[in-house]
């Protein structure tokens, strides 16, 4: 009971609320943003397993997204910035390629056939553009609860969270994509969870637009565990340049080539 006083009796005033408050100055946990980013970073954060992120980003900006414990499962969706109708759409990201496998290389796409952004590299090869995002009635009937403060959040919550800080309601959001999570897909269509690729795992997207992404680090809504599961991974954002003509990127395939051909044409470059 002292110690709980003792703890009640430092906040009892505004006056010691405050220096309780700017006590805290100055301490480090293991998943928080670096603030200030170091030179020549634009963002850097390490999201807790059942947290979220959102950004607002340049075009050019390169996104490396680690997996740094081996169970990450990052749920992403991208806006381009002042334009919220185009929005990432994964059923083009997999119909346009002729691929339901996101990969080195792989476009992702909006529904007005241009690049918000390449995948420029990935160690990992364990993705998702087809299952969506977890949904709080799954998770609640799998897990227990699936709000997103609760012990096991859905993504789908999360999401809105992150939306609603740029403006954007539960109805602006399209199907995320989800990273370092695998998925494969039958003849008849039905999917099978393949699991992570392991510890340190990362892949990196090249911003193709001005963009407002918005990202959900919670348990992939096929993983066949019985319990949620989901640990801290790790975002970093520096700045750079657009594929151009003369990247290996830019004619890969012909289907590439005609959706950089979009957005160029668009002046977003």
């Amino acid at each position: 009971m002292t110690e709980i006083h003792d703890a009640e009796a430092g906040t009892a005033t505004a006056a010691a609320a405050r220096s309780h408050a700017r006590a805290q100055a100055g301490t480090v946990v293991d998943c928080m943003p670096q603030l200030p980013p170091p030179p020549g970073v634009l963002w850097s954060e390490t999201v807790v397993g059942g947290g979220y992120t959102h950004l607002a980003l340049p075009a050019g900006a390169h996104v490396t997204l680690t997996d740094r414990d081996g169970d990450a499962c990052a749920q992403v969706v991208l806006f381009v910035t002042g334009r919220p109708w185009e929005r990432l759409n994964p059923a083009d990201t997999v119909k346009v390629q002729w691929n339901a496998y996101l990969r080195e290389g792989s476009q992702l796409l909006s529904d007005q056939g241009r690049v918000l952004a390449t995948l420029v590299a990935d160690t990992s090869g364990r993705h998702d553009a087809l299952a969506g995002a977890s949904t709080r009635a799954r998770n609640s009937a799998r897990y227990g609860d699936g709000s997103a403060h609760g012990p096991s959040p859905a993504g789908r919550e999360l999401l809105v969270l992150a939306a609603a800080k740029h403006g954007l309601t539960p109805r602006d959001l399209p199907a995320p994509v989800s990273f370092f999570r695998g998925v494969t897909v039958d003849a008849d269509g039905v999917l099978h969870a393949t699991g992570s690729a392991g510890p340190g795992a990362r892949v990196v997207l090249r911003l193709e637009q001005d963009a407002t992404l918005l990202l959900a680090n919670t348990a992939h809504p096929l993983d066949p565990r019985p319990g949620w599961h989901c640990t801290p991974l790790q975002v970093t954002a520096v700045p750079g340049e657009v594929t151009g003509p003369g990247d290996p990127h830019w004619d890969a395939t012909p289907e590439r080539h005609r959706a950089h051909l979009n957005t160029a044409a668009l002046g977003a470059r």
